[in-house]
């Protein structure tokens, strides 16, 4: 009976949490109708109005009406007189849950962003925002957290008093930590693993039982670093701590940036850049060419300022074709314009579309080579309505649509400069982002200064690197005697940090380090492995003969296949 019954609370238990698998899907597409709300709505009373106005309510002033039209209903918020007159309900959040949360927006006219937020006892919380349009609906996809359990109240929000607020297929899921954690778990060994199976045979092709196996990892799939900056050519204790981890990517921090190559008109030096990628190259570490432009205008070279907006095009064209010139086919990627959804020096002078022309331009110097957008609070701040998902992707279609582009080799570039982590509203920023299905990587990662800073990093990088779309990680934290950008991952003798033993705990778990699996094959010669995605060495040692054996190359990619099989022979 007692067996019985544990087997039967553990189909429940497992039931339970595969019934609440995560759905990363998100739409980007502005659709006639919206689709129906994920998860059945969670834990939103009436979520696709199918029951009139029942749990919902005005906030503010606005006036709610339900509406039908083609046989879809939905409520709508007219009147409004105040950005936050809009439609709201009640429901109570709890402070050790993760919640995910979506719904369909549509405004009366034009293009509006609507953001939805969470009235608490402790503050207003931004789950999300979206661009809504009108005749079409719109998904917004966020997420949140509370640092104390309570009643709350969802509403929606929007600058444009002038337009109704149509709302349609809300959603608002609760998962558990370890729920949570169990979704990047799967994600994990779906995405970043694969299971291989080795076959041993003889020369006749017959299969060899117990043969000995070992499975040597030689270099990781993932792309995983960390920045460095000129200080590490003449350090050797910076050099062995960098060296002796198995970093496989790295950006500059400043070494590439136009201020540091060509401070003074007509003079360039690119000599620490030469010097660093010399470094990196000995190492093979492959590296992200950051940055050709930078709209920010708190960051140009002095003599830029003086020049007319035909003289700055001049000197872009000649900027990005000297540092795209130099040093085509030896980066892995370009971050033609960086924070150009922040900053617009350049649109400033030279016309709206100076960003479009420098991807069209890069697309011609080195084609090839991977082209990014790179932005700050897309995924760390929902309250930065500058560089919303929505934002980042109306930007990067406008680039994709500009004459000349469409071949271009687009990229996503997450700089992740956090304070206090929203992990929900990561995940589905992310989510958003990878609807465009382009290459998406966490740039410049890394947390402000603080109690929680390590913990905080740790949270992050666990969600990042479990999260399907995402294909590399670099950490912001390039060493410097007077202190990093935010972050340091070691002291000024490079001892670690508690900043720095996070990240070497996680470059063990994500399988970063040279992992090994050996053992003996079974009777039919076969031996399975789970192995993260990399380069690796099988050895097979006969049994019956002595000193026999065989090394072989493997490579574990990512695929569609649930396994891969490899036939290795071992000479007899």
């Amino acid at each position: 009976m007692h067996v019985v019954e544990h087997e039967l609370n553990n189909c429940l238990a497992g039931f339970q949490v595969n019934a609440l698998s995560y759905d990363y899907t998100a739409s980007i597409e502005c659709l006639a109708k919206p689709h129906k709300p994920q998860y059945n709505g969670g834990i939103i009373v009436n979520p696709e109005l199918h029951h009139g106005l029942n749990g919902w309510s005005s906030f503010g002033n606005a006036k709610i009406q339900h509406r039908e039209s083609e046989g879809n209903r939905f409520i709508v918020a007219h009147g409004r007189q105040q950005s936050y007159d809009s439609i709201s309900q009640k429901t109570y959040l709890q402070s050790n849950k993760f919640y995910t949360f979506s719904a369909w927006i549509q405004v009366s006219s034009g293009s509006v962003p609507v953001t939805a937020i969470f009235k608490t006892s402790s503050g207003f919380i931004h789950a999300g925002a979206i661009v809504a349009e009108s005749n079409c609906w719109s998904m917004l996809k966020g997420g949140l957290t509370v640092d104390a359990s309570g009643p709350a109240e969802l509403y929606f929000e929007s600058k444009n008093t002038s337009v109704e607020i149509w709302v349609d297929s809300i959603s608002l899921q609760p998962f558990t930590e370890k729920q949570w954690k169990s979704h990047q778990h799967q994600s994990i060994t779906k995405t970043r693993k694969s299971n291989v199976k080795v076959q041993a045979v003889d020369e006749q092709g017959k299969p060899l039982a117990n043969a000995t196996i070992i499975i040597q990892q030689k270099a990781p799939g993932f792309p995983f670093g960390v920045a460095i900056n000129k200080n590490i050519l003449t350090n050797t204790a910076y050099q062995n701590w960098f060296t002796s981890r198995p970093f496989t990517v790295t950006t500059f921090e400043d070494e590439m940036k136009w201020y540091s190559t060509e401070s003074s008109q007509g003079h360039e030096d690119y000599s620490a850049a030469d010097a660093l990628l010399q470094f990196a190259k000995q190492h093979n570490i492959g590296v992200r060419g950051h940055n050709v432009f930078w709209d920010d205008p708190r960051y140009q070279p002095g003599w830029l300022n003086s020049l007319s907006g035909q003289q700055l095009s001049d000197a872009a064209s000649k900027r990005l074709n000297s540092i795209m010139g130099r040093y085509k086919g030896q980066v892995i990627a370009w971050d033609v314009c960086n924070e150009n959804l922040h900053f617009n020096f350049f649109e400033s002078k030279i016309g709206a579309s100076a960003s479009a022309m420098f991807y069209n331009w890069a697309l011609k110097a080195d084609g090839a080579t991977t082209l990014f957008m790179n932005e700050y609070n897309t995924i760390e701040e929902s309250g930065d309505g500058d560089s919303i998902p929505a934002k980042y992707l109306q930007k990067l279609r406008d680039i994709q649509a500009f004459p000349g582009n469409n071949n271009a080799k687009m990229a996503i570039g997450l700089e992740s400069h956090f304070t206090t982590p929203n992990i929900p509203y990561i995940r589905s920023s992310i989510d958003t982002l990878a609807a465009a299905k382009v290459p998406i990587w966490i740039t410049e990662l890394d947390v402000t200064s603080g109690p929680n800073q390590a913990s905080y990093l740790e949270q992050i990088l666990r969600e990042v690197h479990a999260h399907p779309q995402i294909q590399g990680i670099v950490i912001w934290s390039a060493w410097n005697p007077q202190g990093c950008y935010r972050m340091c991952l070691t002291d000024n003798n490079f001892k670690n940090l508690p900043t720095g033993d996070v990240v070497d705990k996680l470059i063990h778990e994500f399988g970063l380090t040279s992992g090994l699996a050996s053992g003996m094959t079974d009777p039919n010669g076969f031996f399975e492995a789970s192995l993260f995605q990399g380069d690796y060495e099988v050895k097979i040692t006969n049994p019956s003969v002595e000193n026999s054996s065989s090394v072989q190359g493997l490579n574990v990619g990512p695929t569609t296949e649930s396994q891969q099989q490899l036939l290795l022979q071992v000479s007899a």
